[in-house]
């Protein structure tokens, strides 16, 4: 059994000094305060005096591009930089080579996810035009959900069918996760300034292309067909102010049908950083205005937003040469999305505890994962250790990424992850990762 004692815990809205034993997979007890003098000394200790002790992040849309992708990334290496940051599950995108759209290629990845994975990990099976019967076929408790590309994505996986949402919006059973932006104005937007400017745009015409209009007629349908037939939709990397209407904070989270998330980079750039950062924050949906960072941020925190994530997803930086037209949408982020959003908590824009919620207990009751995003006796032991008082800087020394690059070099956060537990191991140590630890597929209660 381990120890954890002393510690600052943040779990369910609280902040607070305790222990916390483990045994085995599972968190066996929570002491708040002094841990019983009778367990000093009984067990593997762990003296956490002047940390933070949380519960691991969830991160519930990454992209580690295994299988058929791998000159990017793969499950190995970005799950490693996963736990380094404190990221001790994710939900894993179906848009790889082959398409994960048939029961073979989504049991194919779990394998993949056994063999090689730091952190826990689910797959979203992925829709298109023509697959409802393979749909059908997942069994809702041992999958985090279904993902719906609402714009252009990898492949034959653009479902701009209505017929065959409609179908899918009637008859799938578990969540549906969508990627909302409006093929048909993306187009327009595009013919018209490459009519005014000619084809080499620049990065700053990206959010002008992919604008707040794409992305609300998208998502204001997906809200539309999950409203007509009661499912479960979930509006993936929400991007703009316009979208805020569409979502509602006067529920309990248990009590939604219709849930959004919002991706590291959307809360911490904005339009303005495209000079200096250029493509590397080039992301589908684009980084907007300062306005749309700030209403986001705001969501986030009156509730209409739900859950915090990063849309992890690395291309090599050869991948993101080129104009807006040209360069790869996406980034990798995962080793330190935890870190900035604590920096954004230490600098005031939100509280620790609503970081804490929004990365961990709210993603673990949206997706109703069994025993996983708190810190309590019998839920898996997926904890994590903080230095308040530890600074990070970001350089490719230090970075896990296979791609080997990050949009946050150079910066510097004011935390750092110390150690991580995955179902009650210690599978990252100040900078060590135990090759030896393998995280667990996650279940979900329906």
């Amino acid at each position: 059994m381990i120890l954890i004692k002393n510690a600052t815990i943040i779990n369910e809205n609280r902040t607070y000094k305790g222990s916390v034993l483990v045994e085995d997979e599972y968190i066996k007890a929570v002491y708040e305060g002094e841990a019983p003098i009778e367990l000093i000394g009984n067990f593997t200790t762990v003296d956490a005096t002047g940390k933070i002790l949380i519960p691991g992040v969830i991160d519930d849309q990454v992209h580690f591009r295994e299988p058929g992708l791998i000159h990017k990334g793969n499950i190995y290496s970005e799950s490693k930089a996963a736990v380094a940051g404190g990221v001790t599950s994710f939900m894993e995108m179906p848009n790889t080579m082959p398409l994960t759209i048939t029961m073979d290629a989504l049991e194919d990845k779990y394998k993949l996810g056994a063999e090689k994975s730091f952190a826990n990990y689910s797959f979203y099976m992925g829709a298109t035009n023509n697959n409802l019967n393979e749909l059908l076929k997942v069994d809702p408790r041992k999958v985090c959900g279904l993902k719906i590309f609402m714009g252009s994505s990898t492949g034959n996986m653009l479902v701009d069918n209505k017929e065959a949402l409609s179908n899918i919006f009637a008859e799938i059973p578990m969540l549906i996760a969508t990627h909302c932006e409006d093929e048909a104005t993306i187009q327009a937007n595009k013919a018209y300034y490459k009519g005014l400017n000619g084809d080499n745009l620049p990065i700053e015409f990206h959010p002008l292309i992919r604008n707040a209009e794409a992305c609300y007629r998208s998502s204001s349908f997906a809200v539309e067909l999950a409203t007509k037939h009661n499912a479960r939709l979930h509006v993936l990397h929400i991007s703009s102010e316009l979208e805020m209407s569409l979502f509602d904070n006067t529920k309990a989270l248990k009590d939604k049908n219709i849930t959004a998330e919002v991706c590291v980079h959307h809360l911490w750039f904005s339009d303005k950083d495209y000079a200096r950062y250029g493509n590397r924050i080039k992301w589908n949906p684009a980084i907007k205005a300062e306005s749309d960072r700030l209403a986001l941020i705001d969501a986030l925190n009156n509730g209409k937003i739900d859950v915090v994530a990063t849309d992890h997803a690395p291309h090599l930086m050869r991948e993101k040469e080129g104009n807006c037209l040209k360069a790869a949408s996406g980034g990798p982020l995962i080793q330190h999305s935890l870190v900035a959003m604590l920096q954004m908590a230490k600098n005031g824009v939100f509280t620790y505890e609503k970081v804490i919620d929004k990365m961990c207990h709210a993603t673990a009751d949206l997706y109703r994962i069994e025993k996983r995003g708190y810190i309590r006796p019998g839920y898996f032991a997926d904890l994590v250790i903080i230095d308040p008082a530890k600074s990070t800087t970001v350089n490719t020394d230090n970075l896990l990424y296979f791609c080997g690059w990050s949009p946050f070099e150079g910066t510097t956060f004011d935390h750092t992850v110390l150690k991580t537990w995955v179902n009650g191991q210690l599978v990252y140590n100040e900078g060590i990762v135990d090759e030896q630890v393998r995280g667990q597929r996650m279940t979900f209660d329906l």
